[in-house]
């Protein structure tokens, strides 16, 4: 991959869109992972407004100082960034005073998590002006699905959404992301335990890379036992999260109907 022209193609895109939307510029939520951080930088490379938000709950120390680190070298590296934290732990325990308890299993309020956190976003978005720039990469996004619906699924844009994790590691490497980003395991950070997205998903990013090209590319070999289960895993998730990965339904009603 050309990393250096990739960069520049993304953040001529960023910069076309802003301007077409008529906004002032992106808001980005910071996770102290590695397609938060390479999201921000880009925005920031568009030279228009950026906010960054740590949004903190329940957060683990080791993710919420990375994230503060990655904030601290945007903030020096661009003058168009600025930041804030909220905390939301408080929030989140209003909720859980609020919801019947026979509904607080892990993925509920996993995915409330998240949802707290987009409507943080759109607070600072709408507040300033500004779009809301999603974080997703393609397998996350189109492969297996990833992400919340309506948590950090709920954005305006997607920058990083045509490139494989790997491909956003390669362009980490490029911008100078900080290294404690670039070698810290990949995790969405809403579970209690810590656990990776390996161990959520049972499979690595270059493993469902590869379940990716293998059916895109209708390719037709032989595979060894963890082949065949790195894709029963990634066609299990796609199947299951094609609500997620496909647009919203509509009931289109029939012209002799109306």
């Amino acid at each position: 991959m050309r990393s250096k022209q990739v960069i520049e193609h993304i953040v001529n895109w960023l910069k076309e869109y802003s301007e077409k939307s008529k906004t002032e510029g992106f808001v980005i939520g910071i996770s102290g992972g590695i397609d938060s951080a390479v999201t921000s930088a880009l925005c920031a490379l568009a030279g228009k407004k950026v906010i960054v938000l740590n949004l903190p709950i329940r957060q683990f120390k080791n993710e919420f100082d990375r994230g503060n680190e990655h904030i601290t070298w945007l903030k020096n590296n661009f003058k168009n960034v600025g930041s804030n934290t909220v905390e939301l732990t408080g929030v989140l325990e209003s909720m859980e005073n609020a919801f019947p308890k026979n509904i607080q299993d892990f993925l509920t309020m996993a995915n409330t998590r998240a949802r707290l956190r987009m409507t943080t976003l759109y607070a600072f978005a709408t507040h300033h002006k500004l779009l809301v720039a999603g974080t997703g990469n393609k397998v996350e996004d189109f492969g297996v699905g990833f992400f919340t619906k309506y948590g950090d699924g709920g954005v305006d844009l997607s920058p990083i959404a045509d490139l494989y994790k790997t491909e956003v590691y390669a362009l980490a490497k490029e911008l100078g992301i900080v290294e404690s980003i670039q070698k810290a395991l990949p995790t969405d950070g809403l579970f209690a335990d810590g656990r990776s997205d390996e161990d959520q998903i049972g499979a690595t990013y270059p493993e469902l890379e590869w379940a990716m090209e293998y059916i895109a590319n209708k390719e037709n070999y032989s595979l060894n036992e963890r082949q065949k289960k790195v894709m029963e895993i990634y066609t299990g998730r796609n199947n299951a999260n094609q609500h997620k990965i496909d647009p919203i339904p509509v009931c289109i009603i029939p012209k002799h109907l109306k």
